[in-house]
């Protein structure tokens, strides 16, 4: 099986031809023969073969054949010889995402991150972006979002891709009836699927329990905690965070703290403001909360506190995004600093918080240290992110782990989530990292594909 990059051009005879030439034709083993079997996504068909004398790796499809598997556009594309006189092209790539959203921005808010994948990816793979009402089982056909040269977006009906990169934004939707037999749809077919689903708080410490070397990177977490756990808790540490399952943003998250001679407090935000409360007795402080939530405190966790490193007397921790790269190995792309608005409760940039980078962060904690410091995060990081897809049935490719540093250098790990997002690359010095997310997530839909590229090519 070999793989190379070639040129496709588009002629208009009905036939099913391929004309190849001679530097493809030797490169893909084919001198000599006579017929072929070509495959995008899903799709093949046999086609004859004619030799033409060409410079260079070319390969001009017949309309036949470019209706037929529904090739989306000529251009540079790689072409991998396989079994049995195949090859195929692509790989056909498939980013997974949903609305509501109006013609020029099919995908919301995502538009802009949709497009900068396809925009980056033409050049590689053949990429669209699609929604799960495009795609018609009956057919395996989709119709997808391509990006233009001018950057709009315009449909064209392809096979079934080689592999899906999943960007579903929504937690209620991925757990719908619907959405799961997607899903299972896609396995069944053979299409690697990444990315599978958001990340449940509760699932993820219970995995991160089974590996004796994470374990320990994880601070005391209980899931629907009754009152006694929380009460216990608070007199052991003195301050807990207690937050939804399935929450994100920072939204319905409570730093509760214990001060023996004071009481019992709860900092949390209301109508985009801080709000800090006190209370005499643990009943009242739970009092509180069951009149907030109600029943959905049983979707609670309740997690022990940890005093991190501070600048001017706010916290600060790091969000790790990390890729799976082209040979399927787990690497830190980028790295946010985050430090609390004063008297939030979270980092969250969107709760007052401000963004650093590493280095800013680090160096003012640690001074020359700080490199130290920081490599072995990234160590502890890449070791946690194989740790979890162990622990895990499903294809991931990228996560976002939310890690503090302790006052003693400890490193804990606070959050993961299978899709994050892309707020710190909006940091000035660190566009360069969101450029090489981008990378690392088409990378490895090579990867998944099979379209694995060599050194040499």
């Amino acid at each position: 099986m070999g793989l190379t990059y070639c040129n496709v051009h588009f002629t208009k005879q009905p036939e099913r031809v391929v004309y190849v030439s001679g530097s493809l034709m030797k490169s893909l083993k084919l001198t000599g023969k006579r017929n072929i079997r070509v495959r995008l996504g899903k799709d093949a068909i046999p086609a004859v073969i004619k030799p033409i004398k060409r410079a260079g790796k070319h390969l001009f499809l017949a309309s036949g054949v470019q209706h037929a598997i529904k090739v989306p556009k000529s251009g540079s594309v790689y072409l991998r010889g396989l079994q049995n006189d195949e090859v195929q092209l692509g790989p056909l790539v498939g980013v997974l995402s949903d609305g509501p959203g109006s013609p020029s921005s099919p995908f919301s808010t995502r538009t802009g991150f949709i497009k900068q994948l396809l925009r980056e990816g033409r050049g590689m793979c053949y990429i669209f972006a699609f929604t799960p009402k495009d795609i018609n089982w009956q057919q395996d056909r989709v119709n997808g979002y391509f990006l233009t040269d001018s950057g709009k977006f315009e449909r064209k009906i392809v096979p079934l891709p080689d592999v899906v990169y999943n960007r579903l934004p929504s937690r209620r939707a991925e757990t719908s009836p619907a959405i799961n037999q997607l899903r299972e749809r896609f396995i069944r077919k053979r299409i690697p699927f990444f990315n599978w689903s958001f990340f449940n708080k509760s699932d993820i410490y219970r995995l991160l329990e089974n590996d004796s070397f994470a374990s320990r990177y994880v601070p005391e977490t209980h899931s629907s905690p009754p009152p006694e756990t929380i009460r216990d808790m608070l007199e052991r540490h003195h301050f807990v965070y207690y937050k939804p399952s399935a929450g994100s943003l920072g939204h319905g998250i409570y730093r509760l703290t214990y001060l023996p001679k004071r009481g019992y407090f709860a900092r949390y935000r209301r109508d985009g403001k801080n709000v800090l409360l006190r209370f005499g007795t643990f009943d009242s402080l739970m009092r509180l909360l069951q009149s907030r939530h109600g029943k959905t405190l049983q979707s609670y966790v309740v997690q022990q506190g940890i005093r991190l490193i501070e600048i001017d007397g706010c916290p600060i921790d790091f969000r790790f995004h990390m890729h799976k790269n082209g040979n399927n190995q787990w690497v830190v792309v980028g790295i946010g600093a985050k430090k609390a608005g004063r008297g939030s409760v979270t980092t969250h940039l969107k709760n007052g918080g401000s963004l650093l980078t590493p280095q800013q962060a680090l160096g003012r904690v640690f001074g020359a240290r700080a490199d130290e410091v920081l490599q072995q995060a990234k160590q502890t990081a890449i070791r946690l992110a194989e740790s979890l897809e162990t622990q895990q049935r499903h294809l991931l490719g990228e996560i976002g782990f939310d890690l503090g540093i302790d006052q003693e250098e400890n490193i804990w790990m606070f959050e993961a989530n299978a899709k994050p997002g892309r707020s710190i690359f909006r940091h000035p010095s660190l566009r360069a990292e969101g450029k090489a997310s981008i990378q690392h997530i088409l990378e490895h839909c090579l990867y998944l594909s099979k379209f694995r590229r060599r050194d040499d090519m």
